[in-house]
This record gives structure tokens, sequence and C-alpha cells, in this order.
């Protein structure tokens, strides 16, 4: 597949969150889209909590089928999972039609465990896992007659779906893909039991919000195993069914071998913990800073451990994942977010993926912090890496990293100075050529706002106030970066060309008459071939304008081609 061609849309299976009470898994049944239909009319663009901004968005349900042509799935009052779907004249009727592929299908797992449909009780993470790969396997039943006519040669084993889950319903998928004791050899179908072929191979790519992947905390501690279902979250019970030893004390890896591969999970991560009003402002509080209101920002994101260059050093990575100021859930949730849907669509349908990172090469000090330094006393520092990366034209950011919402990266002096300071990863961007505010402007172009806060230094732990002047950064511009394919930029120049263009470029530096044009704007060029695996531009941080006090790094923008 091309970048200029879009993916198939196949079928996206959403997971919900966790409900609190026998009233909440209530209300969830109530919902015929378990609150992937509830949008939002409010937007917190700042940490001011005395007023909200206007910003409509009406559900990411609303806007995939606005969007992309995805329809929900329920005919006569029936979910596909129900007997009824396939039994008797009409029930046939519907299996022979078929679904489409664009299908937004949804796991009712609550239904069971409310007092309107079930016993009221809540049951485990594996047997909801278990009914999801059910669902998926009569996903894949009713996509067969259209699948058949759309895609030629179509077979069972060329289908597939894409999981979408908020929270705990992360945690079920994991449970799914994770433990091949959850897969599904047989379901009920057309009112017999049906043999079908394993599931976890048909999930595409998995995206996330807001999911405790390592857990919960409360006040820094593992949340304690006797807090009934909230002990799900408790890590010790993650490593029972997720199949998963820790990893650096961690459950936030993913196994080598689990499908998707690791490149085609996502996460998203909320950092307004401010608006989380559940339990009455109680679980932000001990949840505490660093967080969405329930989940810590580090708890949110998923790693794997690649072992390609060196199997006996694996070496951590991430995957992709993206920031936002928003909350868990409510009116500034991080579902019902324009942020997250945009970066829900272009991680489904983009055409290319970009992962930010800072690689920082080593720090100086400002000269009486030095001092104390060469008298033999012990100095440190914290350096704090803020980000927005945002698409052209738009009045929302794709990832969203700031020092007062307590997001963003860090690293310390003595980090720094031991070359003990891995490199960071800031961000995931994925671009999408149908999104573009002109479609006939040649390129897909991002900004990517960055900055690096002045340090309070400490000598003996202690605050080093001398020269010391709050808000002032040791960096801080804009990279613009446009990536050409080769039938647009060929029209710039003079001979035509088959190779890929990225062009980036300092905002600052652009503007500043004093600096060599030659050294304002810089361009790069990839081949076809190159652009289908990650290939990487590195663009160093100017130092000469910086104050006393210095960082030397490099952002790193690693691409490829998406699909």
């Amino acid at each position: 597949m091309t970048p200029e061609s879009g993916p198939i849309l196949w079928p996206i299976i959403y997971v919900r969150g966790f409900a609190f009470s026998v009233g909440e898994r209530d209300a969830t049944a109530a919902d015929p889209y378990c609150g992937f239909n509830v949008g939002s009319t409010v937007y917190r663009a700042t940490a001011d909590k005395e007023r909200a901004k206007s910003f409509f968005f009406e559900s990411p349900l609303v806007r995939l089928a606005s969007e992309h042509g995805y329809q929900v799935v329920y005919r006569d009052g029936l979910e596909i999972v129900d007997p009824e779907w396939t039994s008797g004249a009409e029930g046939e009727k519907r299996a022979e039609e078929g679904i489409d592929l664009a299908s937004i299908v949804i796991h009712r797992f609550y239904d069971a465990g409310s007092n309107l449909r079930g016993s009221g009780k809540s049951s485990s993470i594996g047997d909801y896992a278990k009914e999801l790969g059910i669902l998926i396997a009569t996903a894949r039943e009713l996509v067969r007659p259209k699948a058949m006519k759309a895609i030629a040669g179509y077979t069972d084993d060329q289908f597939k779906c894409y999981l979408v889950a908020h929270s705990m319903g992360g945690l079920i998928v994991r449970a799914l893909l994770q433990d091949s004791g959850n897969d599904v050899a047989e379901i009920e179908f057309s009112g017999r039991r049906r043999k079908v072929l394993p599931v976890r191979g048909c999930v595409a790519k998995v995206f996330t919000y807001a999911t405790p992947h390592n857990g919960i905390e409360f006040a820094g501690l593992n949340v304690p195993e006797f807090l009934s279902d909230i002990s799900t979250f408790n890590r010790d019970n993650m490593q029972a069914y997720l199949e998963k030893a820790p990893i650096n004390g961690k459950v936030n890896y993913l196994p080598a071998d689990v499908r998707p591969p690791p490149s085609h999970w996502f996460t998203m991560v909320g950092t307004n913990r401010l608006d989380y009003d559940a339990v009455a402002g109680l679980s932000r509080t001990f949840v505490g800073r660093g967080s969405d209101g329930l989940v810590r920002i580090d708890n949110a994101t998923l790693w794997y451990q690649d072992t390609v260059s060196d199997p006996a050093k694996p070496k951590d990575m991430p995957v992709a994942c993206a920031y936002a100021y928003r909350a868990h859930s409510g009116p500034f949730g991080i579902v019902n977010s324009e942020e997250a849907y945009q970066c829900l669509r272009r991680f489904l349908f983009g055409n290319f993926r970009v992962d930010l990172w800072l690689d920082i090469h080593g720090a100086s000090l400002p000269q009486d912090v030095l001092d104390q330094e060469l008298l033999g006393r012990k100095v440190d520092a914290v350096y704090q890496v803020e980000l927005v990366a945002a698409p052209r034209g738009k009045s929302w950011a794709l990832s969203r990293r700031k020092a007062e919402e307590d997001s963003p990266a860090c690293r310390t002096y003595q980090q720094i100075k031991n070359n003990a300071a891995d490199p960071i990863h800031l961000s995931t961007v994925f671009l999408m050529n149908s999104a573009k505010v002109d479609p006939h402007r040649p390129g897909l172009s991002y900004a990517v706002t960055l900055g690096i806060k002045a340090p309070d230094y400490e000598v003996e732990r202690a605050f080093w106030r001398d020269g010391h002047y709050e808000g002032v950064s040791l960096f801080r511009d804009s990279l613009i970066v446009t990536i050409f394919d080769p039938k647009a930029h060929s029209q710039e120049i003079e001979a035509p060309t088959s190779d890929w263009l990225v062009r980036y470029s300092w905002m600052k530096r652009q503007n500043n008459a004093r600096i060599a044009p030659t050294e304002r704007s810089y361009e790069k060029t990839f081949t076809v071939s190159e652009i289908t695996k990650p290939f990487a531009v590195e663009v160093p941080l100017y130092t000469n304008d910086m104050n006393d006090g210095a960082i030397s790094a490099t952002l790193r923008m690693e691409a490829r081609a998406w699909s």
C-alpha cells in the first residue's frame, strides 16, 4: 500500500471503561453506544478553572459516521451476538446480507452485570476478554458476504478489525491479545455451534484512551487488592489476567510476540486531573499530580522490548502515544475530545507516522553554579521539556505537553552529566492527506513547538536562588515541517524527481535577518523505498541564542509511510 492510498475501512469495535457501581453499569446497559456517542461543547484551552472555551465536538461515533462513512450495527433492536440476529427467517436474511466492512460494533460486556439485563454482578477481565473474542468472530462471519463482493478472492483469514478502548477497556483488549487462553475456537451462529479461526490475529490496530496499563496508584501506592472491583487495577492481579510477568517492576510492556505488533498500538494520555470530579473529587486528590484524575501519566503508556539490534540487551521502546489536556472522563474528558478523535482517525487511516524524539548530548551550568560544582558540592537540576505538535490550520493540537499541566518530559543534570539520560520520546504524530485544510496545497505540514525550561538549580539539595528567573526558557521555538510526495514537489523544481522531500525550519531563525539564508531552512530527500521503513531527520537545537547555562540536544523525527 502506498502513502497516497487509504486502508480498507475494517470494523471498529469499541470497548468502554470501568463502571464504579451497579448504577453506572445500569446506565451503561441503557445506553446503545456505551458512552461512545457522548460529545462535548466545552474546551479547557488553559489550566484556568473559572471559564471554559466553547467548542462543539459531536462525539467519536458521529464523526466516524459523517467523515468516514461508518455505520453502527444494530438491526431490528438486536446486536450481532444476540442469538436472534441470525435465527428464523428474518435472521437468515440478516446473516445472508451481512454487515458493512465500515461498521462500528459495541462490546456490551457490562449488560450482564447490570440489574436491567443481568445479575447486577460484574465479571472478571478474563471473561470480558473471551466475550470480546466471540464478538470479533461474529463480526467476521457477518462481514463475509460484503467482503467477498468488495475484495477479490476474499477469505476469512484476510479479515481485520480495529479495537478502540477507554480505560479498563484497554486491559480487556490486552487480556484477549496477550493470553491465548482467551481466544475462541467456536461460536454460536445461525442456531448452531460453528468452529472458527482464532481471532487474536484479526486485530490490525489498537487505540486506547487513558488506560491504566501499569495499574492505578493512590498516594503513590499500588491500589490495594481488598478494594473490591477496583482491585482489577492492582499490578499483582494484572499480571495474572495479562499473562505477563513484570519488566522493570511494571506490567505496561507488550510481549514480543503480541499481535498486532507494538508498532500498531496507540496510547492516548490525559493530563488534566483538575476536571475529573469522580467520587466528589477524591480520586484526583489521592491519585495526585501528573495524572488525568484517575490514571497517572506514566501508567497510561505502553512499552515493549526491542531485541533486533542486540538480543542479549533488549532496548525499552514506547508504542505510539500522544498527550491531551483532558480528564479521564466527564465534560472535559479524553474520549469526547477533538484532540483524541483526530489522533484516532489519523492512526487508523493516516498516511504518515512521525515519532518525535529529543536526544540530549550535554548540559552546561551557569558560572556561579559551576563554581559550586568545582568546589566539590553536589549540583543537580531538572530540565522540563515541553512540546505542542499540531497540523496546519487547526485550532487544536495532536499532542500537548506543558509544565503547568504536569506533563513535561524530564531529565536531570546528573543523568545528562553521567551519560545516563535516555533519549526522550516526546510524542507520535500521524498525518493524513484527506484532512488537509487546502486539498490542493502540496505537502503534509505540521508544527512542533519545543521548549526547555530553565531549571531550578540545586546545590547540596538547596535551591540556588542567585541568577534564577522563574518562567525563563533555555530554548523555545517552533519547527515547521512539510513532507512532499514526488508528484507535489516535482512541480516546484526544474527537473522531475521520484524522491520524497522533507523541508523544515525554526520560525525564529527563519524570521531573523541576522541569520544567513542558508542557515534558516533545510531540506532532505528520501527514496520511495526509504519511506516505507523509518527514516530519521535530525534537527540540532541552535545553542548560540541560549541563556547562561545551556543544553545541547537534537530533535529527531523518525518518519515512515503509514497504512
